[in-house]
């Protein structure tokens, strides 16, 4: 799919099933989610600047917003649940707000109505290196959460976004998004990791307390909460999507 001439590359199981719009979080792509919901027709693009996906002019949250709702027109899909991680529940909940009609249902995990990150360590990551195993070495402590963000190309190996765009898209992410938040109506499931440092427990309980229709698990996790327990995390989206469709 091209917008404004540029690609937008996206995962789908296809399928009867009712749809999920799974929405990856900054460093990782479509496939982060591959596996989740069986027996739905899972759609997970790799947002822009990530993945297969080229990169864009900007990193507004408009512009992720408009790339969501024009990847459902592409598909003909009129409303679906959508789930997202990190920047892609923002994305998630920024969608059912000013777009109520297109969510069914939503799925946050592990990120906040107010947002604060600082991404530019990633700045000082090789833009390559001649074999994967010497670019997992060079980014060190990171290594373990990108090796799927890898890709080798006729001068080596790279990641697949550029680390200078993940710093501007968490600069346009950071602010009070409690609008967004508190905008739509659908049910919503908000997930968090029991350890995680994003999104604090008092925090996730005044985003429960303050949006009806709202439910909150906590995982034994970290920030990605969909990769360290995969078997419970699907469960809890699982039981969550049933009621919502109920």
């Amino acid at each position: 799919m091209t917008i404004a001439g540029r690609r937008l590359s996206w995962l789908d199981t296809g399928g009867p099933g009712r749809p999920l719009l799974a929405l990856h979080g900054h460093f990782a792509a479509g496939h982060t989610f591959a596996g989740l919901a069986p027996g739905r027709r899972l759609i997970a693009p790799d947002q822009r600047g990530h993945g297969e996906s080229d990169p864009a002019p900007d990193y507004s949250r408009d512009g992720y917003v408009a790339d969501a709702v024009a990847l459902l027109d592409h598909l003909g899909l009129r409303r679906v649940a959508v789930l997202g991680h990190s920047l892609g529940g923002v994305t998630a909940y920024q969608l059912a707000a000013r777009h109520p009609d297109r969510v069914s249902a939503l799925v946050v995990e592990d990120i906040g109505a107010v947002v604060h990150g600082d991404l530019s360590f990633a700045l000082q990551w090789p833009a390559r290196a001649a074999t994967r195993p010497a670019l997992l070495a060079a980014l060190g402590r990171s290594a373990p959460y990108l090796a799927g963000s890898m890709r080798e190309d006729p001068d080596g190996w790279t990641l697949t976004f550029r680390p200078a765009d993940m710093v501007a898209s968490q600069q346009a992410l950071n602010g009070d998004h409690w609008t967004d938040w508190l905008a739509s109506t659908c049910p919503a499931l908000l997930i968090r990791g029991a350890r995680s440092d994003r999104l604090t427990r008092g925090h996730a309980l005044e985003m429960l307390a303050r949006r009806p229709r709202t439910e909150l698990v906590e995982l034994p996790a970290g920030h990605t909460v969909h990769e360290t327990v995969p078997t419970e995390y699907a469960a809890a989206v699982a039981g969550f999507l049933t009621r919502a469709d109920a």
